[in-house]
């Protein structure tokens, strides 16, 4: 079998005026993140780990905020465009392994829910997702409430 890794990251600032959603899940808060779609970090560092084991450049490239078909799009419909590329190049998801840094709000409840929701767009048993949380103890971007940023690291492997 053949294996190949990619990372991804990403990072928004929290603005006052929009829905947080995390992991295509909305999650009760008085901000949400900026950004040209729902702005999911999570699932933004997902798209970014498959494309780069896939060496296929990054969202910015597949999706520009300069177009407007993107503009507010649910990121779970980018997350299954950027699955069907693996599929095109005969690549199942292997795992998913990420982390959420959020100073606020609190991730951990929502945590399986995500799991869920990802894993149901991937076509991906819950057991090869894993969604970590941390926070920056209020300094740096994701501190004091700022931003929140998501890690993702992702195994694909040949069919």
């Amino acid at each position: 079998m053949r294996y190949k890794f990619g990372i991804g990251y990403d990072i928004h600032r929290l603005i006052e005026g929009r829905k947080l959603i995390l992991g295509g899940v909305e999650i009760p808060y008085i901000k949400g993140l900026y950004g040209h779609s729902d702005a999911d970090v999570l699932i933004h560092a997902i798209c970014d780990g498959i494309l780069g084991a896939l060496n296929k450049g990054d969202i910015g490239e597949h999706f520009p905020n300069t177009d407007e078909k993107y503009h507010n799009i649910s990121s779970l419909k980018l997350l299954k465009l950027v699955y069907e590329l693996a599929q095109k190049d005969s690549y199942e998801i292997n795992n998913i392994d990420t982390v959420v840094i959020a100073d606020n709000p609190t991730i951990g409840p929502f945590k399986s829910q995500m799991v869920e929701v990802i894993a149901q767009a991937l076509n991906l048993d819950t057991a090869d997702l894993n969604i970590k949380a941390t926070t920056q103890e209020g300094m740096g971007s994701g501190g004091g409430s700022e931003a929140i940023a998501a890690y993702a690291i992702v195994s694909l492997v040949k069919k």
